[in-house]
């Protein structure tokens, strides 16, 4: 695959898990009721993303894990995001962030799978 093309791919990838845990945020202070649960919703669900994808999807993750169990972990946070941006109203957003993110995944799971 051409650099241009994996450097890209590979920025847009950051740009959706970014995106992914801004909209994890959003649910959690639009959805709670109170005060703490805003917090803890809002903070917390983003934060065990962030956990998850660091422990298990990152390209330089904790544990080294098996393909499938990355692509469960990715699909996991990036179908959290979707459906919380979902349940929030943002239908079309959601539809649109789920389609970039699995083409996305593809591109870039092939590529990585080519330069083993």
């Amino acid at each position: 695959m051409n650099n241009a093309v994996r450097w890209s791919n590979d920025i847009l990838a950051f740009v959706l898990e970014l995106g992914a845990l801004g909209a994890l945020c959003y649910w959690g202070f639009a959805t709670g009721s109170t005060v703490l649960t805003k917090l803890l919703l809002g903070l917390g669900a983003p934060l065990l993303a962030a956990v998850a994808w660091g422990l298990f999807a990152a390209p330089k993750a904790t544990f080294a894990v098996p393909l499938v169990a990355v692509l469960v972990v990715k699909a996991a946070v990036f179908g959290a995001a979707a459906l919380a941006l979902y349940v929030r109203g943002h239908r079309t957003l959601a539809i649109g962030f789920a389609v970039v993110v699995v083409v996305n995944t593809v591109i870039v799971t092939i590529a990585r799978a080519n330069e083993s």
